[in-house]
């Protein structure tokens, strides 16, 4: 007759334990609307925080494409809850930048999360949208 193992309890508390402070993540779905050239690449950014929209942080995920019709769907997985935004550049011409006039204003399609309107690159606060637990989606028109 075999002993009871006195630490089967303990193990099987720990990892029940363990399990409940696991972090949650969670998919988050972006639709860009408005593609309006077959050419060049659709790049993504998601950022996590203000140094990460200003350009001094990594950003947490990121995503590209050549563009296959007027929309396109990008799915980044595993983000843990938290405020987020997206930054959409399409690159028409491939050349690696986005192209702009001589004011200064972008020629090639560009989109932010949340589509404000506005006639600069929007702030923080102005993209930024909360993922929680549950998958999320969002939809961007480019400009």
């Amino acid at each position: 007759m075999s002993r009871p193992n006195h630490y089967t309890l303990p193990l099987a508390v720990v990892l029940a334990c363990f399990g409940a402070f696991q972090v949650q993540a969670a998919d988050l779905t972006v639709t860009l609307h408005d593609v309006r050239a077959q050419t060049g690449l659709l790049k993504l950014a998601v950022v996590d925080s203000q140094a990460g929209w200003d350009g001094q942080a990594k950003p947490v995920n990121a995503d590209g494409a050549p563009p296959q019709g007027t929309t396109a769907t990008f799915v980044f997985k595993g983000l843990k809850p938290g405020a987020y935004a997206v930054l959409v550049t399409h690159d028409e011409n491939g050349n690696g930048t986005l192209d702009s006039n001589m004011i200064g204003m972008p020629i090639e399609a560009y989109g932010f999360s949340n589509n404000p309107k506005v006639m600069r690159k929007p702030t923080w606060d102005e993209a930024r949208f909360d993922v929680g637990v549950q998958d999320a989606a969002i939809d961007i028109h480019l400009r």
